[in-house]
């Protein structure tokens, strides 16, 4: 059930940073809404820090991706990490938008790494993305985790 939601993205295999990255080797949250399953995101602890992998929900604007970033940032802090990271690629501005609400900042810019990973690691990638824009470039954003509020993530929105 997990990977139904990755798989329907083409998201079981994750090029970022140089590497390719299987989520499903990776802890999952599963946000439900009315005991159905409504998103998915899988993440990476290392070092002291944070990876949000991959974040899918199945209906946009009902606050599945905001719980789901949530619980992925509690499971950060309750394992000690003091940083939350999250990959995108130039092209995709409506995840820009949605991780900068969410109190993340842009990090660091990495022009054509996307080309890189495509050349080198995953060549299905298109080398057009999200609103007929040209696929190149990994942009890393960031937020400083500390102790705090926790969330449930999986309330069921109404």
């Amino acid at each position: 059930m997990v990977e139904t939601f990755p798989r329907a993205h083409h998201s079981l295999r994750v090029a970022r940073r140089g590497e390719l990255v299987e989520p499903m080797d990776h802890p999952a949250l599963i946000a439900e809404v009315d005991a159905e399953p409504a998103g998915v995101a899988t993440y990476v602890v290392a070092d002291g820090e944070c990876e949000l992998l991959t974040l899918h929900a199945g209906t946009r604007f009902t606050g599945v991706g905001s719980a789901l970033v949530a619980g992925v940032r509690d499971a950060a802090r309750r394992a000690g990490c003091a940083r939350l990271w999250v990959v995108t690629t130039n092209d995709n501005v409506d995840a820009l938008r949605f991780y900068q609400r969410r109190g993340f900042r842009l990090a660091r810019l990495r022009p054509g790494a996307v080309d890189t990973s495509r050349e080198t690691l995953k060549p299905e990638i298109p080398t057009t993305g999200d609103h007929g824009i040209p696929l190149r470039d990994e942009i890393e954003l960031e937020m400083a985790l500390s102790a705090g509020e926790t969330y449930d993530v999986r309330r069921s929105d109404s």
